[in-house]
């Protein structure tokens, strides 16, 4: 599944490059939304369906809603001082912009999208609810391999289409051109953010700061968590690190209105790791094609770090 990304960007990059009609653009901008809904609801479904999930969040629920809620807030504080002193994503978005003026081709986004009114804002939550409820109440288990198909297929859809973007949009590369290994101070401020809001939650709700700091460590990176932890410390464990860091992913999409008024990183912050999948296009679609950009590499690294950094805090801790 990791190598699935790379080739639907490329793909998608191939045809961005040839120079789209605008009418082709509108109709790609279309299917992205479709495609977004379709995975928003089949993530609910997901949820909805998983038993485990489901009984176990009336006991451990609140504890893991306030594990993501500081994960998301101390990452996203954490990379906002990085953007004020290390990383100012704003400056190098004006920079390009006055150094490429005469060079913006047709783009699928904007680097300044107006989409404060966007339906996108109350769809995404809203669909993933919807998903929940249909999952839990009304989704026979005995289709639960259509899931799959359905994610994988949504997925598919939309790397192809922010290739296509990214190919349109070719200031983008100019724009990651400026900001160089830079970028990998995002990660770092992700994973310090991460990691402080795990001992922060541990001390604040008196539970083993194993738990807690190896749940919010796992940056979005949900089965990978929940596997290690419940191989290791048992399957209570175990939920928490998965319902934690569904939440992450939850949280982030229900409070992106709130974050991209913050700063351009702190959606980033949010998704984590997850901005490898399916925090991608919601980042790309409200931030911009130069940031979704910016997430797509900070979430690879934080996706390929956490399989590493789950057994070193374990033996560590």
């Amino acid at each position: 599944m990791i190598w699935i990304p790379f080739l639907c960007l490329t793909i998608g990059l191939f045809f961005g490059l040839r120079n789209l009609s605008e009418r082709i653009m509108k109709q790609i901008d279309r299917l992205i939304n479709a495609a977004l809904v379709i995975l928003m609801v089949t993530i609910g479904l997901n949820i909805g369906i998983n038993d485990s999930v489901m009984l176990n969040l009336p006991r451990i629920g609140f504890n893991c809603v306030i594990i993501s809620l500081s994960a998301i807030g101390i990452s996203v504080l954490f990379t906002l001082l990085t953007e004020k002193t290390l990383l100012p994503l704003d400056a190098f978005i004006q920079r390009l912009n006055s150094e490429t003026t005469s060079e913006i081709g047709p783009a699928l986004h904007e680097s300044e999208p107006s989409e404060t009114g966007s339906p996108l804002l109350w769809l995404i939550p809203l669909s993933i609810l919807t998903g929940v409820v249909l999952g839990y109440y009304l989704f026979p288990s005995s289709l639960d391999f259509v899931l799959g198909y359905l994610l994988t297929g949504s997925l598919v859809v939309l790397y192809t289409s922010v290739g296509i973007s990214l190919g349109a949009n070719r200031k983008v590369f100019r724009y990651i051109k400026l900001l160089g290994f830079r970028v990998i101070y995002l990660s770092v401020a992700i994973f310090a953010g991460s990691v402080s809001a795990g001992f922060l939650s541990g001390l604040l709700l008196g539970l083993p700061l194993q738990i807690t700091v190896m749940s919010a460590t796992g940056m979005s990176y949900y089965s990978i968590t929940g596997a290690y932890m419940t191989q290791v410390y048992g399957i209570e464990a175990g939920t928490y690190g998965f319902v934690v860091n569904v939440m992450r992913e939850f949280f982030t999409v229900l409070l992106l209105p709130l974050l991209i008024k913050i700063s351009k990183g702190s959606s980033i912050a949010g998704g984590a790791a997850g901005n490898m999948d399916t925090m991608l296009v919601p980042v790309t679609k409200l931030v911009g094609t130069e940031v979704g950009l910016v997430a797509l590499i900070t979430g690879t690294i934080l996706t390929f770090a956490v399989p590493f950094l789950l057994p070193l805090l374990y033996h560590i801790m």
